[in-house]
């Protein structure tokens, strides 16, 4: 084989293992930390073929890194049957605490709703929640599924998701954070407004308008408390302070749910299971080398990200085991999903290097 041939082949076989590694990112999405697995991943039997769209803003597979300076709105749909969303939460890895959290309140709004349908006195039942944790640790997703048992509860007309940040509500001149929240709560209206870090509004006094977005979220849920549920999120100590700090927040947010760190088995569950959507097999000595880097890598959940840091460690394998197969003349099928221990071993070796922040919940 001449010199011409061979960089053909080789730039034949890089292109197919680049689409096939895109393609496999893609349809993992967001629910990298631990979302059940689907049916089975039978595109990934092409791996020549087409990669899908980007992820997008509508819930379904949105980028790691999502900006919300402005207000991320995840698309209405009709009422899910509430059996469906359950079993989907319940499957996901990790979580007991919330997902028994979880349950307790889906039985107290059907009680609640069944003592209103008797004509017996119902006391007033705030849904209004705070989501503390490390990131990582899927208070986004839980956001998410929370709108949609409101919604198929009967409780919120739309289900959908808003999601925002601080500078998606407060402007930078007196008057404008007001309008500009409002326009937030426009369109939140019917679902759930879902505000990341939202101990970032409270101002440090002089020209900041944080309090004046405040106000106008407390006004809201106020005024359309039966069509409007917000759910507020961070880091935990920072959260209880949030709250604490307005007699105003004290008062509508009295459901906490805490959201742990992964365990490392937790985490070695998940980087298996995207294995499996993704049409990869570990070796027992790569599945080794997991278990030994997610080890090393974890010393708290902030600076590694709990299964962030696990999907961070997969595309690095990815990588890896690309760079290893762009110098085979024909990989096979089972060459193109091996992973092997050098993959994982020179993946967890790039890790040492100092994360990037990522806001993501």
């Amino acid at each position: 084989m001449d010199d011409q041939k061979r960089e053909e082949l080789l730039a034949q076989q890089m292109e197919v293992i680049r689409r096939m590694t895109e393609h496999n990112l893609a349809r993992m999405g967001q629910d990298f930390w631990g979302a059940p697995l689907s049916d089975g991943p039978t595109s990934a039997k092409d791996p020549s073929a087409p990669a899908p769209e980007p992820p997008n803003q509508n819930g379904d597979a949105a980028p790691a890194q999502a900006e919300k300076s402005q207000p991320q709105e995840q698309s209405v749909q009709e009422p899910e049957p509430l059996e469906t969303i359950l079993a989907e939460l319940d499957g996901y890895i990790g979580l007991a605490a919330v997902k028994e959290e979880v349950h307790n309140l889906i039985n107290l709004v059907r009680v609640h709703q069944m003592r209103r349908a008797h004509d017996l006195p119902t006391p007033e039942l705030s849904l209004h929640m705070v989501f503390s944790g490390n990131p990582g640790t899927g208070k986004t997703t839980v956001a998410r599924i929370m709108a949609r048992i409101y919604h198929s509860l009967g409780i919120l007309s739309k289900g959908q998701l808003v999601e925002v940040d601080r500078s998606g509500l407060v402007a930078g001149y007196v008057g404008q954070t007001a309008l500009k929240t409002s326009q937030v709560l426009e369109k939140a209206l019917g679902g759930v407004l879902f505000i990341d870090e939202a101990y970032a509004l409270n101002g440090n006094g002089g020209q900041d308008f944080g309090q004046e977005a405040i106000d106008t979220i407390l006004k809201a849920m106020e005024d359309h408390r039966d069509d409007l549920v917000v759910i507020v999120a961070g880091y935990e100590d920072l959260m209880d302070a949030f709250i604490h700090s307005n007699p105003g927040l004290e008062s509508r947010f009295n459901r906490f749910l805490h959201f742990a760190d992964y365990t490392v088995e937790e985490m070695c569950a998940i980087f298996d299971m995207q294995c499996r959507k993704g049409c990869y097999t570990l070796t027992p000595e790569a599945r080794d080398q997991v278990r030994r880097a997610l080890e090393a890598a974890d010393t708290d959940g902030i600076s590694f990200g709990n299964a962030r840091g696990v999907r961070n460690l997969f595309e690095r394998v990815l990588v890896q085991q690309a760079n290893r197969l762009a110098s085979a003349d024909a990989p096979t099928r089972e060459m193109l999903m091996e992973l092997t221990a050098e993959d994982v071993a020179a993946a967890a070796a790039g890790m040492t290097e100092p994360n990037v922040p990522n806001t993501e919940s």
